[in-house]
């Protein structure tokens, strides 16, 4: 996990608002290996085991679509990247679901760029160059307006979707695959504009200008 991840992550039990403290007992080259993330509030802990983020309550329960992801056919990651947008971007993207697989292929496309790979459960793999692995619960535990794209590639309900708009910033894409019917109209109607639907994937991009690069890349 990029030890920067820090800054963008909330405490899953006391919502967005709520920052986590890193207490590392193994960084190496800036990311954390072995340690806890802390939340000052509710004095929860979430342990970092191999490099990977267990950022689940006891009271969650796996949730979220299951199944294997879309990724037999040639270039998955690449068009993935293209969905989202992320051509010379900077910062941090999350793929949540089947999908995420493919964050080291997509981390190796953009350079700059920190992925996050999100599942239901931990186990995801070995530490990679460019990849931070989370397991979570039902939500999503970043702070608002923080990421600069989503990809939902095992569909998404309607609360999964508002957590998708809430952790874009400004100008950034959400991708949703394998999504359900009224998915695009949901997206619309929590303020984000729908740019494509077509065969089960629905790209949308948040609201207003997007974040300026900034010279202090993730990486």
């Amino acid at each position: 996990m990029h030890i920067l991840l820090t800054d963008v992550l909330s405490c899953p039990r006391c919502g967005p608002e709520f920052g986590l403290v890193l207490l590392a007992d193994q960084v190496e080259e800036r990311r954390v290996l072995e340690g806890r993330l802390g939340c000052p509030n509710c004095r929860e802990q979430y342990p970092v085991r191999g490099g990977e983020l267990d950022a689940r309550l006891v009271r969650d329960s796996a949730a979220g679509p299951d199944g294997s992801p879309d990724v037999d056919e040639g270039g998955a990651a690449v068009r993935l990247a293209a969905l989202l947008g992320l051509a010379d971007a900077r910062g941090t993207v999350l793929i949540a679901g089947p999908g995420a697989v493919l964050a080291a292929e997509v981390a190796a496309l953009v350079p700059e760029l920190e992925v996050v790979a999100l599942a239901v459960e931990p186990g995801g793999g070995e530490e990679e160059p460019g990849v931070s692995r989370i397991a979570a619960g039902a939500g999503l535990p970043f702070r608002g307006r923080t990421l600069k794209g989503v990809a939902l590639t095992g569909g998404a309900d309607p609360a999964l979707l508002a957590e998708g708009v809430r952790v874009l910033q400004p100008g950034a894409r959400l991708v949703v695959e394998r999504a359900s019917a009224g998915t695009a109209s949901v997206l619309a109607g929590l303020g984000a504009q729908v740019m494509l639907e077509q065969e089960g994937t629905v790209v949308a991009r948040a609201l207003g200008d997007p974040v300026p690069l900034r010279m202090n890349a993730v990486r």
